[in-house]
């Protein structure tokens, strides 16, 4: 038997190994390459007997193929692992108020609560509060923040000192950082009224947000 010819029938074995069936295990594999190897050892050619190398070889492809075998299976346990924790942990979530990444707020009795997420700090941010039809009817400035993400609440109290009526209103946030604009991200609250389980993860239903995946949730309040 020559080296080209086990070197075939072993890439056979490990590209069968890419596609394994209930059958065909990591171990068999590793059995019909210890085979082949026993085999060539017996029949190869006394005048041109197999060189080392070449056996180093044949043997490291096949540690390849079971190293990454043994990676596939720990990362798929790894996966399965995280799945279940995550799903504990996006259930344990049904009844509270989480920021997620949005611009609307409900004022309800004189009060609105919504987020704010700052790239870095910041010596002055402002919300400018709009009603449904675009119209400005408040401007808050909160001062100085640093980086990060931050409630605040809006008493409803409108620019022109009336009370805005309780509803759906939109913000905007302004920040900035010695005159220089600071990245920022308007952040909405709502209640996590359910989850949803797909195949790539958790979606939490979020009352007036809609459906919300675990990462874009900034803060549980």
């Amino acid at each position: 038997m020559t080296v080209s010819a086990t070197n075939s029938i072993v890439a056979d074995a490990t590209n069968t190994k890419s596609a394994p069936t209930a059958t065909d295990t990591m171990n068999e594999a590793q059995d019909r390459f210890l085979k082949l190897l026993v085999a060539q050892m017996q029949n190869q050619d006394p005048m041109n007997p197999t060189d080392n190398a070449q056996v180093t070889t044949q043997m490291a492809q096949i540690s390849t193929v079971t190293g990454i075998e043994k990676l596939n299976q720990t990362m798929a346990s790894l996966s399965t692992a995280y799945a279940a924790s995550q799903t504990m942990q996006s259930a344990s979530m049904i009844g509270h108020s989480v920021l997620a990444e949005g611009d609307t707020m409900q004022l309800s009795g004189g009060k609105a609560i919504a987020g704010v997420e700052l790239a870095e700090a910041a010596d002055r941010v402002e919300i400018s509060v709009y009603d449904s039809g675009g119209t400005l009817v408040s401007t808050n400035k909160l001062g100085g923040r640093d980086a990060g993400n931050f409630a605040f609440q809006w008493d409803g109290k409108k620019d022109d000192g009336t009370t805005a009526k309780d509803g759906l209103y939109y913000f905007a946030v302004t920040a900035t950082q010695g005159g220089e604009k600071v990245d920022s991200t308007s952040l909405a609250v709502g209640k996590v009224d359910s989850v949803t389980l797909t195949g790539t993860g958790a979606l939490l239903n979020v009352d007036g947000l809609g459906a919300v995946d675990m990462s874009k949730v900034r803060q549980i309040l």
